[in-house]
């Protein structure tokens, strides 16, 4: 995989926490910066941990499972892009509900960083049949989240919830598209 397609599946899995982010945002009566940097670096940390956790993990079976890790790494892409597009076309998860303290919940906000990152998991195990050196990519997908929430936070702040089902729709689209690609590599078709 090259630094384009890693780059694409860093924002893809990104969209989640993204959103979630912007929701964040739509909740605070002022822009908070303290706030924001926290909430983006929970989501930034465990986006880029949770894909080291499925390379262990998925690493263990590689040797195993290489005459169709292809069909493994597309399978998943898939259906995390998929279901994303499906949240999208849904509606997302519903209006947004802002409670009346707006202080920051670490126990909240832990149990949203695990919620978005739980695909970047699934990714992990991927990029271990692929033999992905995960370090510098776990890195990207750290640093691309960290950033995009920080801007989901202010975007969030400033104009509301109606990004959220775009983004989630671009970030599905995002990971089908490069599912798609790796299947048609491995199969000697590019």
């Amino acid at each position: 995989m090259g630094i384009v397609e890693l780059s694409l599946i860093a924002v893809g899995l990104s969209m989640d926490a993204f959103a979630v982010a912007l929701c964040k945002g739509l909740c605070m009566k002022r822009l908070d910066k303290g706030q924001a940097v926290v909430i983006a670096a929970f989501f930034g940390a465990f986006q880029a941990l949770m894909p080291v956790a499925g390379w262990f993990l998925g690493a263990q079976f590689a040797d195993a499972i290489a005459p169709v890790d292809h069909w493994i790494v597309f399978g998943l892409l898939l259906f995390i892009g998929g279901k994303m597009i499906v949240e999208a076309a849904r509606g997302g998860g519903g209006p947004v509900e802002c409670p009346a303290d707006p202080k920051l919940d670490v126990r909240e906000l832990l149990a949203l960083a695990v919620a978005t990152s739980i695909d970047a998991l699934a990714v992990g195990v991927g990029f271990a049949f692929l033999s992905v050196d995960i370090a510098p990519v776990a890195a990207l997908i750290g640093c691309v989240t960290f950033g995009l929430s920080l801007v989901g936070v202010a975007v969030g702040y400033a104009f509301g919830s109606r990004w959220e089902r775009p983004s989630m729709l671009a970030g599905g689209i995002a990971l089908v598209v490069i599912g798609v690609k790796t299947l048609i590599e491995h199969l000697g078709y590019y």
